[in-house]
């Protein structure tokens, strides 16, 4: 029997026979070819097999006469393989991992991100070069931490580059999938929703860090991409958009120099044509260019001999006609299935864009993309599905599904307040821990228990192209009991960081959202409320003030007149001035004199906050 396994519907189904063929092979990848037994143990697997021998490579037909005449001829042995590979899958998700984590490992994050840098083009490592928008995020914390300009850098420089590079899109808005070269020039063309729900966080950071416009205009593009291709008719996000169109990679984006010059005239053309390197010869294939922009626009606007001005006012009557020009085109096929984790990705993303950048829109496509996923990817026992389309959910969620919705959840709370959100956060909490959790060596298992269809249960440790989903409960439950003050919540959050702290200091960097836990329990978190109406424009100001800081390391809150104390015990003898709304800013319960100014506010924000040890993890049963 042949079967066919969507990955981004089944993670728990690849990770467990990726790790069958990096043992097999030494080395992983898609397309992943795999050979069970009617057990499902894995005896053999490889990546790309191709129709015909070629390079080395055996052909498919190959591997499928030699493994059918061994099984035929030799089957106690390559059922013993079998046996002897599926324990091996097994005996990984047995290791205790615990270990105290200091802050001494955020210490060796930052040495480890200073070795593998790229000074000159940004990013970490080589070609083919990966966003990594967490470890960018975790650059940015650095900063504030140590007051470490080079970390600020490492930041910022890649994010530059990436906003140059043709790995985003010039006209349209969003990411492609990755860079094939070291210089962010030439994608693979594929956007990814997880992608640029990540990169329009660290975007928005870096905003509100550095009060960058042009960080605020790539994050807007994100958006704006997001909203109008993205979104299905239910109000959840489509998660891919294929790189190729007319059977070519890329089709859809590149451009000629005489298809500028059509679609603008030539002298507009040729202003364009400078200012996003595309050449005669092309930097991309038979030909063609992919826009990015590789030189200043004062370098540019000098070898045109003209003002930086005109430069950048012509190019605002540009990039309109060139994006509808290439609307004409045929559009690369949308993936239109909606994957609960993603969505609760972006739907995270989305709130913090309406925090950051003021947009309505942004916030109304989140609480609705929330809304679908509560209405339509919940099962009849309150347990999610982790995916849907064409109007069915099906498959049972993993932890990544349960652990980013319960951050947009809170996310959602912080932006409109409404507590019905840390309600149902709460809630998932408690399924999470009922399904995901393991009493025996501490952490959190990738799918809930009583699964029967799998060999192995694994655990999320590291982060990969998405966060590791332990790393992002954590911080959720760190957060959620300092709203609630719920101290077996904050002990939770402790337990989940250490139960992954002998890897995470063997190897800091792959483990950057969980240190951003770590940097905001150990960092002594704030409890902001904010005590007034949500109606009242001086509250606006208030929160507008606070959204705009950097200051990862805080929750927010809302005294308001009808607001559950019970369920927010922080709230609690907190009130507007008589002059009106006033802010609490709080250390472990203890609270600074509540202040009603702009100005003293940010005074307040500006204050450094001391550091704490964590408490070490319990010990091994």
């Amino acid at each position: 029997m042949n079967i066919k396994v969507d990955r981004e519907e089944r993670p728990d189904i690849d990770d467990i026979y990726m790790k069958a063929v990096i043992a097999l092979s030494g080395s992983g990848g898609w397309p992943m070819s795999v050979f069970l037994t009617p057990a499902l143990q894995p005896f053999f697997g490889a990546t790309y097999l191709p129709p015909v021998r070629a390079h080395g490579r055996p052909s498919f037909p190959d591997v499928l006469t030699g493994l059918a005449e061994a099984y035929k001829s030799e089957r106690d042995k390559v059922l013993e393989q079998a046996r002897e590979l599926t324990h091996a899958i097994t005996s990984e998700a047995q290791v205790d991992s615990r270990a105290e984590l200091r802050n001494e490992v955020l210490d060796l994050s930052l040495e480890q991100f200073r070795r593998r840098f790229d000074a000159q083009w940004g990013g970490f490592g080589a070609a083919p070069k990966f966003p990594h928008a967490g470890d960018i995020r975790m650059c940015l914390r650095h900063n504030t931490r140590l007051s470490d300009h080079e970390a600020l850098f490492m930041a910022t420089r890649t994010l530059d580059a990436m906003a140059q590079g043709g790995m985003h899109d010039q006209l349209g808005g969003g990411f492609h999938r990755y860079s094939t070269d070291r210089e962010w020039r030439v994608p693979h063309f594929e956007k990814m929703l997880y992608d640029n729900a990540q990169l329009l966080c660290a975007f928005l950071e870096a905003f509100t860090l550095t009060k960058k416009p042009e960080y605020a205009e790539v994050a807007r593009g994100i958006c704006e991409w997001t909203l109008r291709e993205m979104q299905t008719p239910e109000g959840g996000f489509a998660s891919a958009q294929d790189a190729d169109s007319e059977g070519e990679e890329g089709r859809f984006f590149v451009w000629t120099r005489p298809q500028l010059y059509a679609a603008l005239g030539e002298d507009l053309g040729r202003v364009v044509a400078a200012y996003y390197d595309v050449t005669e010869a092309g930097n991309f294939e038979h030909g063609k260019s992919v826009l990015w922009v590789p030189r200043p626009a004062s370098e540019i606007a000098a070898q045109l001999g003209m003002p930086v001005e005109t430069l950048l006012s012509q190019l605002a009557q540009a990039k309109p006609r060139l994006f509808e020009v290439r609307k004409s085109r045929v559009h690369p096929e949308t993936d239109d299935k909606v994957l609960t984790a993603w969505n609760g990705l972006m739907t995270s993303a989305l709130a913090m864009a309406h925090q950051v950048l003021g947009e309505a829109r942004y916030l109304a496509a989140a609480e609705r993309c929330l809304a679908f996923v509560w209405s339509s990817l919940r099962q009849p026992d309150g347990t999610l599905y982790g995916t849907a389309r064409a109007g069915r959910a099906h498959v049972d969620a993993g932890l990544d599904d349960y652990a980013f919705v319960v951050q947009a959840l809170l996310d959602l709370y912080e932006s409109t307040f409404d507590e019905d959100y840390i309600r149902k956060a709460l809630s998932l909490t408690d399924l999470i821990e009922q399904q995901f959790a393991d009493p025996a060596r501490g952490g959190y298992f990738t799918t809930p228990k009583d699964h029967p269809d799998l060999i192995a249960r694994l655990k999320s440790t590291h982060d990969g192209a998405l966060p590791s989903g332990a790393a992002i409960h954590a911080l959720s439950l760190a957060r959620l009991g300092l709203f609630t003050e719920e101290p077996k919540l904050i002990d939770r959050a402790f337990a989940a960081i250490h139960a992954l702290g002998a890897a995470a200091r063997r190897f800091p960097q792959a483990f950057s959202h969980l240190l951003m836990a770590l940097d905001f329990l150990a960092g002594s978190p704030r409890e902001i409320v904010v005590a007034g109406e949500l109606t009242d424009a001086k509250t606006q100001n208030l929160l507008t003030t606070l959204r705009t800081s950097f200051r990862p390391e805080r929750v927010v809150a809302l005294a308001r007149t009808d607001a559950d104390v019970g369920l927010l015990p922080l709230l609690e003898g907190k009130h507007p001035a008589p002059s009106g709304p006033q802010v609490y800013v709080c250390e472990d319960r203890v609270c600074q004199a509540p202040v009603s100014t702009l100005e003293e506010l940010r005074t307040q924000l500006a204050r450094p906050r001391g550091r704490v040890t964590l408490p070490p993890p319990a010990p091994v049963p």
